[in-house]
């Protein structure tokens, strides 16, 4: 992953979770530099991502510092960030994947029914095991349509998918509708997630959408019982 996003992911982080608090002056350029070995050129356009997404304001003469927002588009930004994907989401750590699966197959009915396609549509089968700096994490199952995501390798299936979307294509992901359950392992999820028979696994099935409001992902991701949390923000009108 470049790094200006590795290092506009960890700011964004410790501002969602209030290492870096509102109106709060964040570290100089130079200073964030040294801290995450990196050019000005890269340090000013990771701060510029997060200028973009309403985070931070730059104050001419003054430095950068991060914006007092409401509760609600707090809530907003947090929610969007759940959908960078998992190697934004550990900046700084090594994450890794193995492909247990890659292929293009013609979209089944509940595929095509999950993501609103037409008849005769093809998409990527991806299956694969994630790892943060070694050990297992989440278990892939993914489905997307190749004529939304054109030109998806290897490489980017051993890497972030997310960026090649986004940074590679220009897209940009906006949401995503998801379900969480849990139920035991399974033979296979014991294999790679380094399980006991009879350890639980979190199920997230989720339905993800790019801006336009496009579905472009239908996913069922497995997940260790001991290294997945969720987080709701309940309203009341």
């Amino acid at each position: 992953m470049k790094k200006y996003i590795l290092i506009s992911s960890d700011i964004r982080k410790k501002i969602l979770e209030g290492v870096y608090q509102a109106n709060q002056q964040l570290p100089f350029e130079k200073d964030l530099c040294v801290e995450y070995d990196a050019s000005k050129m890269t340090v000013k356009k990771a701060l510029d991502m997060l200028v973009s997404e309403g985070l931070i304001i730059k104050r001419r003469g003054s430095g950068t510092f991060v914006k007092d927002l409401a509760t609600d588009e707090m809530e907003r930004i947090a929610v969007a960030n759940q959908f960078r994907g998992t190697t934004a989401l550990n900046p700084g750590k090594e994450v890794k994947s193995q492909i247990l699966e890659f292929k293009v197959v013609e979209a089944d009915d509940l595929v095509k029914n999950k993501l609103n396609m037409q008849e005769d549509t093809f998409v990527y089968d991806i299956y694969r095991a994630r790892y943060i700096d070694g050990k297992p994490l989440v278990m892939e199952k993914m489905y997307m349509p190749i004529d939304l995501i054109p030109g998806l390798k290897k490489a980017n299936i051993e890497g972030s998918i997310y960026e090649y979307i986004e940074g590679d294509l220009g897209l940009k992901i906006q949401s995503g509708h998801r379900r969480i359950s849990v139920r035991k392992a399974t033979e296979i999820e014991q294999q790679y997630l380094e399980l006991e028979p009879g350890d639980p696994v979190a199920v997230a099935e989720q339905i993800a959408y790019f801006d336009t409001g496009v579905a472009f992902e239908y996913s069922i991701s497995v997940h260790r019982y001991d290294s997945f949390s969720v987080e709701f923000v309940l309203t009341r009108e």
